[in-house]
């Protein structure tokens, strides 16, 4: 088994182990997905990755963390991915969109701005969370029991326009200091009713989701889930690993086919923590200990790198994110650098 060995997620049958990681661009108008998103993700589909994943994209405007971030919550936005998918899937490649809500850490400024929160003039919103917890300077309202409910449908809506645009695979964003991180984590998750306090409170509301979404989606779509698997803070409220295991093995039981195990969200990782493949042990250790499959990321950067955590099965997929914006043509770079086959496009063959 090697990186351009194929993987079974249910139905669904990626060429390769390497799939294009969510990257927001900061490129979309009104939540609407544009030419830069066609040539961004359709570039990649020509350069050979064998799944292609959509920026985090909101479920409600509510949930965008700028005002250039994609959505899914009208049919607008519905159309413009479903020509993005129609040219990924003529490239042989699959693809999968990332459903997302920002929670607390939403209504701000484009990154050329440096993601100051917006002024009402600008179009600010009321950012909502499990909790009054201070994120980034910012103290949100506590979403109500009915507002949690609301949700779990928007995330459901946007999960049946994903399978009318024609996407093959749903991923829900549960990491990086997002909403569904902020139910989890104990650090910001302060509730006292059915929702906060426990473990199995505290992860309710992504597994209620969970459970919603793959009731909608058909059964043989795979259904993935993105998770922090650590905070990255020195306290006893922090999420660890050992959570993390446990959660996954919950969303398995509940229909989910497989966890992307990155980290962090609520702070900046350590320097002298972070080197190539930092994040690989944790993708290992849900894989080893529940039996699911798992994608690795965290500076993942070289050909031989990936294909050394497929062949000692440390993950099932590697998810390549700032080398896929140096080389678009990573996994045809990477077939020649290892001497494996792969597909190149008929109109580029005479460069390769």
């Amino acid at each position: 088994m090697n990186l351009f060995t194929p993987i079974q997620l249910r139905n669904l049958t990626l060429k390769n182990r390497i799939a294009l990681s969510p990257m927001q661009q900061y490129s979309a108008t009104k939540g609407v997905p544009g030419n830069w998103h066609m040539v961004h993700l359709g570039s990649r589909a020509v350069g050979g990755a064998g799944l292609i994943l959509t920026e985090c994209t909101a479920v409600s405007p509510e949930g965008l963390a700028t005002l250039h971030d994609t959505g899914i919550w009208n049919d607008e936005q519905k159309i413009a991915w479903k020509n993005i998918v129609d040219f990924v899937h003529e490239q042989d490649t699959k693809i999968g969109i990332q459903l997302w809500h920002s929670g607390a850490k939403g209504s701000l400024k484009h990154p050329n701005e440096r993601m100051k929160p917006l002024t009402d003039e600008e179009g600010a919103w009321k950012v909502k969370s499990s909790s009054a917890t201070e994120i980034n300077g910012v103290t949100p309202e506590e979403l109500t029991i009915a507002e949690i409910q609301e949700l779990k449908v928007k995330f459901t809506d946007a999960a049946l326009r994903a399978v009318d645009a024609g996407f093959d695979t749903i991923e829900l964003h549960a990491g990086h200091g997002y909403l569904f991180h902020q139910f989890y984590s104990s650090v910001i998750n302060k509730r006292e009713d059915e929702y906060g306090g426990s473990f199995d409170n505290r992860i309710r509301f992504l597994v209620e989701t969970v459970q919603e979404v793959r009731k909608v989606i058909p059964e043989g779509m795979p259904l993935l889930v993105r998770i922090s698997a650590v905070d990255y803070i020195d306290s006893e409220e922090a999420w660890k690993l050992e959570d993390s295991i446990a959660l996954s093995k919950i969303l398995k039981d509940n229909g989910v086919d497989f966890i992307t195990a990155s980290g962090g969200g609520f702070t900046n990782v350590s320097k002298d923590k972070v080197h190539p493949g930092y994040q690989v042990p944790f993708a290992e250790a849900i894989k080893k200990q529940i039996g699911i499959l798992t994608g690795a990321v965290g500076l993942i950067t070289e050909a031989s790198q990936a294909n050394e955590i497929i062949e000692n099965g440390h993950a099932d997929l590697v998810l390549i994110a700032r080398e896929h914006l140096r080389d678009p043509y990573f996994a045809i770079h990477a077939a020649k650098k290892l001497g494996l086959e792969t597909e190149i496009p008929w109109q580029y063959k005479r460069a390769f």
